[in-house]
C-alpha cells in the first residue's frame, strides 16, 4: 500500500520536541526522514529524564519515530561537503536552532537555494521578526507569552500552564501544515520556500477563543464566565467551557485527583439534563428553564449537577448523560489514557518494539488516512543509518566512510 508521502525527502536538523513532533508525523505519513545528529551526542533528549541506564529515553523514542539517524559534524570542511549533497536531496530542511545558526555554518536560504531551488526550508522560531526575536523560547515561556498561561487558571491563583504541549508539540503541528502547504505549491511553481512558525504565535493561535473574549470585554462582562469581577483583561476561568454553553468539572465518587467528569449545560438538552439529575421542575422554572435565566443561577445549577454526579463513578454519569444526549467526558488520567483497550486497538496508543528496550507504548497517529494509514516504527538508534544514508544517498564507499569516522566527521 502507498504512502500519502512516500518519496518525500526530508532533512530532519530537529531537537527536543517541537521540531521532532513536526518531522515524526510526515515520517508517519510515509516521508524518509533523515534525522541528522551531532557524533557521539545526538538529540540532547537521548539522555533526558531516562527511566533506564544508557538506552534512550522515552522523551527521543516517543518523538522520532519512522525515521532515519545520521551523524555528522557540519563544524568539519566536509561535514559541509556532505550536507550540501544532502540538500541536493532533499525535498524539504528542517530546523528549530536558535535564529542564525544555520547561516553561521555557511548555509544561509540563499546558499540552500542555489543548491537546490526546490529545497523548502522549514523552521521553528521561538519569535517572530520583532523586539523578541533573538530571545530564546521554551515551552512554557512560549504559553506564556502567547496568551495561554494568562488565561488558564483559577480566578484567585497564580497563571498555571496546561500539560499539553500546545508550545513545543502544537508549533511542531503548524509547521507540518506549512511544509505540507509548501509542496502542494512546488507542484505549480516548480520552486520551494521559506516556512517560518514561531512559538509563539502557535499558542496565540490556539488561543483565538479569547482573543475573541478580549474584544467582547470592551463591551460588558462576560457572562458566560464564572468570575464576579473584571479588569481590562480576559480573567482566568477554572473550568468554564470557553463555548456558549456553560460547563464544569463535577466531582465523582469514589472521590480521587481525577475523579471529575466534564459536563456541558448545552440549552436544548437542559429539560433532559434536569430530568437526570432528578430535578425535572427546573425545566419549567423561570429561574432556570433558559439560558439567560441559568447564567445568574450558574452556582445553584453546578451544586445540584455535583449532588447527583457525586453518587456516581465518572463512568457512570457518562454513561447516563449520553444517553440523553447531555455533552460530557470523564476526565481521564495519563493511567486510564495508557491503558485504554479501545485506544490501542485503533493505533491510538500503539506498542512499539525497540532493539535496546525491547517495547514502549507511544501515541500513534491521530490523523487517519483511509488509503495511505500510518504505521509506528522505533525511533533510530545514534547514527544507526550513517552508511546507509552515506552509500545511498551521497555515493561514498565503505573506505570514505571508514576514514571519516577516523576523522570525527561522521
Amino acid at each position: 500500500m502507498s504512502k500519502a508521502l512516500q518519496d518525500v525527502h526530508i532533512l530532519d536538523m530537529t531537537h527536543v520536541q517541537s521540531g521532532p513532533s513536526c518531522t515524526q508525523i510526515l515520517a508517519w505519513f510515509g516521508a524518509d526522514v533523515v534525522k541528522v545528529e551531532l557524533p557521539g551526542r545526538g538529540d540532547i533528549t537521548r539522555g533526558q529524564l531516562r527511566d533506564l541506564p544508557k538506552v534512550d529515553s522515552l522523551y527521543f523514542t516517543m518523538l522520532n519515530c519512522n525515521k532515519r539517524s545520521l551523524t555528522l559534524n557540519l563544524k568539519s570542511p566536509k561535514g559541509k561537503e556532505i550536507f550540501a549533497r544532502l540538500l541536493e536531496w532533499a525535498d524539504v530542511l528542517v530546523e528549530n536552532f536558535g535564529p542564525g545558526v544555520l547561516d553561521r555554518q555557511g548555509f544561509s536560504w540563499e546558499r540552500i537555494q542555489a543548491i537546490n531551488p526546490r529545497v523548502i526550508y522549514a523552521s521553528i522560531k521561538g519569535f517572530g521578526a520583532g523586539p523578541y526575536a533573538d530571545c530564546k523560547a521554551y515551552e512554557t515561556v512560549a504559553q506564556a507569552m502567547g496568551g495561554a498561561m494568562s488565561t488558564t487558571g483559577f480566578e484567585d491563583g497564580p497563571p498555571t500552564s496546561t500539560g499539553a504541549q500546545i508550545g513545543d508539540s502544537g508549533t511542531g503541528m503548524h509547521l507540518a501544515t506549512g511544509i505540507l502547504a509548501a509542496l502542494y505549491h512546488r507542484t505549480h511553481s516548480g520552486r520551494g520556500q521559506r516556512v517560518e512558525v514561531a512559538m509563539q504565535d502557535s499558542v496565540l493561535n490556539l488561543c483565538r477563543v479569547k482573543m475573541r473574549d478580549q474584544q467582547r470585554l470592551a463591551h460588558g462582562p462576560l457572562a458566560e464566565y464564572p468570575n464576579k469581577t473584571f479588569s481590562d483583561a480576559v480573567p482566568r476561568s477554572g473550568n468554564a467551557s470557553g463555548g456558549g454553553h456553560p460547563g464544569s468539572a463535577f466531582r465523582c465518587k469514589p472521590g480521587g485527583p481525577n475523579d471529575y467528569c466534564y459536563v456541558i449545560v448545552q440549552a436544548q438538552v437542559w429539560p433532559a439534563l434536569a430530568t437526570a439529575i432528578g430535578h425535572p421542575e427546573l425545566a419549567e422554572d423561570p429561574a432556570f428553564a433558559t439560558p439567560d435565566a441559568r447564567v445568574s443561577h450558574l452556582d445553584e445549577v453546578f451544586a445540584l449537577i455535583e449532588a447527583w454526579t457525586s453518587q456516581r463513578t465518572k463512568y457512570e454519569v457518562m454513561e447516563a448523560l449520553n444517553a440523553v444526549d447531555v455533552p460530557c467526558g470523564p476526565v481521564l488520567s495519563m493511567k486510564d489514557l495508557i491503558e485504554d483497550e479501545s485506544l490501542a486497538k485503533r493505533g491510538i496508543i500503539a506498542t512499539v518494539p525497540h532493539p535496546e528496550r525491547g517495547s514502549f507504548k507511544t501515541v500513534g497517529c491521530p490523523i487517519i488516512l483511509s488509503d495511505s494509514p500510518a504505521e509506528v516504527r522505533a525511533s533510530p538508534l545514534l547514527g544507526e543509518h550513517t552508511e546507509e544514508v552515506l552509500e545511498g544517498i551521497v555515493g561514498l564507499d565503505k573506505a570514505e566512510i571508514a576514514t571519516l569516522r577516523g576523522d570525527g566527521v561522521v
